[in-house]
């Protein structure tokens, strides 16, 4: 049982009850789809929104890079046109408008949204269907390249939001998606990463499936190392798509490999979750008897499914620090850690600093590296417990 991810509690709330879903992954025994029963509506979730993706600086500098991949390999100019779904705070196209190709975001979180028009980024306050799609593509106009990172699995009607990319996209255009790899979430036991707002775990082949309900076929696919390994998917309209790269054919292979192409080969992942668990709930217990100090680092969603599932509260984690002002002065949904400014760690010097944010490890290593004035030490949980 858990509470929403960014459900984050204001002081005044704290007495109040909190809800919390069941966190039960279920497999379909037919498309072989990995996913979670939509116990809450998306609009419930995305509509106010407490993630802002220019808050960690890699992975602003990883979308400028795709940028500047995508406006060469696609040669797109200011008679162009890129449109995001989830835009978010404009993190993406900001770099496509600096070099003056028009974009058009499509967030359905106002606040954030009110962010990336801060930015000089026009962005349309919706969430993505097949008929929004439509309307989208008429006022706005169908797009070259339609660009999807990190929500093709917090959709809970995964084949109208495929129909709804289909309908923004030219179809000589192309369609990107990026969301974590099923494989590598079981492969590095990422159980942190299933929370309510991650409707799917996808695959490449059950991707492929969604996607080809709308008419859209995968062409090629990239391997990222982020968000703990992550796959780039590349889709074009059916009529006009050709035959697959060979990348598309050695990622479905490692995936039958692994199992993912049976319901049998998903199974034995809970055994692997119990030992993080146990050994993270061990070092804290150890820790708190030899009278050591824990603080946190960051307020991500992945951290609160960790949390509430191993039951730590603020005896074991005295508080956590985020650079999102929106979350600093909050508390963690369900364990009511205290959220401060980064500066806290400075000021109170912690023996220990458990980094919930594993998969920036390099990028919070470096922000992190005055720690070692003090003796200050970082624990990494997952895939196991790293304690350096």
């Amino acid at each position: 049982m858990s509470p929403l991810c960014e459900s984050y509690v204001p002081a005044e709330r704290l007495d109040e009850p909190e809800v919390f879903y069941p966190l039960h992954v279920r497999l379909c025994g037919e498309c072989l789809l990995v996913q979670l029963p939509a116990y809450v509506p998306g609009e419930d979730i995305f509509s106010d929104y407490a993630y802002f993706s220019s808050y960690s600086s890699s992975w602003v500098a990883h979308a400028r890079q795709y940028a500047d991949d995508m406006t060469a390999r696609l040669g797109l100019t200011p008679g162009s046109l890129v449109t995001e779904v989830a835009s978010n705070d404009g993190y993406l196209l900001q770099h496509f408008r600096a070099a003056g190709i028009p974009v058009l975001g499509i967030e359905p979180a106002a606040n954030v949204a009110e962010a990336a028009r801060a930015k000089g980024i026009p962005t349309v306050v919706r969430f993505l269907g097949p008929d929004t799609g439509a309307s989208i593509a008429a006022e706005h106009g169908r797009a070259d390249l339609v660009a999807a990172n990190n929500v093709f699995a917090h959709v809970p009607d995964i084949r109208g939001f495929a129909a709804g990319l289909r309908a923004l996209v030219k179809d000589s255009g192309l369609v990107t998606l990026e969301f974590p790899h099923l494989l590598r979430l079981i492969e590095r036991r990422q159980y942190d990463t299933i929370y309510h707002e991650h409707y799917s775990y996808l695959s490449l082949l059950t991707s492929s499936r969604a996607l080809g309900t709308a008419g859209l076929r995968v062409v090629d696919v990239e391997e990222l190392g982020t968000h703990g390994g992550s796959l780039r998917v590349h889709a074009r309209p059916a009529e006009a798509a050709g035959e697959p790269s060979e990348r598309v054919k050695a990622v479905l292979d490692a995936e039958e490999k692994a199992g993912l192409h049976s319901v049998a080969g998903h199974a034995g992942f809970a055994g692997e979750v119990l030992k993080i668990k146990s050994d993270l709930l061990g070092f804290l217990l150890s820790a708190a008897g030899q009278g050591r100090s824990v603080a946190g680092y960051g307020a991500p969603g992945k951290g609160n499914t960790l949390l509430n599932h191993c039951g730590i509260r603020a005896d074991l984690v005295s508080y956590t620090v985020d650079r999102s002002p929106v979350k600093q002065g909050k508390f963690l949904p369900g364990t009511h850690i205290p959220i401060y400014p980064p500066e806290r760690l400075a000021q109170t010097r912690p023996d220990y600093i458990l980094v919930l944010p594993w998969n920036l490890r390099a990028e919070i290593t470096d922000q992190l590296a005055y720690a070692r004035s003090w003796g200050g030490r970082l624990v990494f949980p997952i895939p196991a417990l790293d304690v350096v």
